[in-house]
């Protein structure tokens, strides 16, 4: 028929390509087959032969003497807190930017924790603020190694001693970064981790405390397990906590640190690439301290001044690309509220941005994430 349009046949729809998360755990070693053992076996609870194994690899990678390991992160920042004796009365030191649970811990103990600023390079702790705040209250330090950077524990150390306060360090997101070949973790008279889902070796739920102290890790091991006897059951000798691991948190853990290396490798791959990938942008990544290797367990970047963060990670989750923002500073949430400023911390906390950062990210998928970031930047005449 004259004028008749001839039908076209639709074009198929482009598929949408998966989204990209921040982070995801490689479960792809001997997880199953360790926590099958763990159920066949009916040993599941607190007790178990992977416990010792897990606490064992710990403590062989971070070179500490002994591993406690405990439910969460947040309990392995208490317990020590705890046992150091610190309560009422007491400050402890603080970065302003960092994650709650630091914070939180040292309040539940009844402590008044203490901020300071953060250096503008690696964001962590500043240890010229750190001499500034030290009181005759002051009873402890807690450096924070976030993002996988390492805070400047010489520095830290040579303070503290001269001081006589003790250290503890928040090692959480720190798994197999060193200061010269040290591993974090084992410079103060404690380290904490976290194995939650996101970190770099994971159990789901669970954390370690590492010391070099006999009569500490004695104490530690005590205290977590309701402050029952180490030698008597059920004779409880001190005030404690149920903070033990389950044996099968510690079969996925030891699974986990059999392919450390691995994990790490792949890691740093990919904060490489990022940083090749995204250095036309005017975008600035957290600086390692000289000596420093990191485990970039999640790569961080500030985006330039001027930027709507939120419009930037709402406009990368449209391209399936998920991002999060970095920590708001402790002084700001309504519990620990100052009206002390923070330039360094708070200018961090506005800008920072963290990107995906898991190990089976493949080198199409990082190049997503520079497009979706560069595309979002360009939209604000960033880029």
């Amino acid at each position: 028929m004259s004028g008749a349009t001839i039908p076209q046949p639709e074009r198929p729809a482009r598929a949408a390509q998966p989204v990209i998360p921040v982070y995801r755990p490689d479960l792809s070693g001997n997880e199953r087959a360790y926590v099958l053992n763990c159920v066949e076996s009916t040993w599941i609870s607190s007790l178990g032969a992977y416990i010792g194994k897990f606490e064992a690899a710990i403590a062989g990678i971070t070179g500490a003497k002994h591993a406690a390991s405990v439910c969460n992160g947040t309990v392995a920042l208490h317990l020590p807190l705890h046992c150091m004796g610190i309560g009422p009365g007491d400050e402890v030191i603080v970065p302003a930017f960092t994650y709650i649970a630091s914070v939180n811990t040292i309040a539940q103990t009844g402590a008044t924790p203490v901020f300071v600023e953060s250096l503008p390079g690696d964001w962590l702790l500043d240890p010229e603020d750190v001499e500034r705040k030290i009181t005759p209250r002051t009873k402890a330090i807690m450096p924070v190694h976030l993002y996988g950077g390492a805070c400047d524990m010489p520095a830290i150390m040579e303070i503290a001693r001269r001081r006589g306060v003790r250290v503890l360090e928040d090692a959480a997101e720190a798994l197999g970064t060193t200061i010269h070949g040290r591993h974090v973790g084992t410079f103060g008279d404690a380290g904490s981790f976290s194995f939650f889902g996101n970190k770099t070796v994971t159990t789901g739920e669970g954390g370690m405390v590492v010391t070099d102290d006999d009569d500490f890790a004695a104490q530690l091991r005590q205290v977590k397990g309701q402050g029952q006897s180490l030698t008597r059951r059920y004779w409880h000798e001190v005030l404690g906590f149920n903070y033990r691991m389950t044996n099968i948190c510690a079969a996925i853990g030891l699974a986990q640190t059999e392919r450390l290396p691995q994990i790490l490798a792949a890691k740093r791959r990919l904060a490489d690439f990022y940083r090749e990938h995204l250095s036309n942008l005017p975008v600035t990544f957290q600086r390692k301290m000289d000596g420093v290797e990191s485990a970039d367990w999640l790569v961080s970047l500030l985006l330039p001044a001027g930027t709507d963060r939120d419009r930037v990670m709402a406009e990368m989750g449209t391209a399936g690309v998920e991002t999060r923002p970095v920590f708001f500073p402790a002084h700001h949430m309504s519990m620990y509220r100052q009206d002390t400023h923070f330039p360094v911390a708070e200018d961090v906390a506005a800008r920072g941005i963290s990107l995906p950062s898991f190990p089976a990210l493949t080198d199409d998928d990082l190049a997503r994430v520079c497009e979706a970031l560069t595309d979002a930047l360009r939209a604000q005449g960033k880029a």
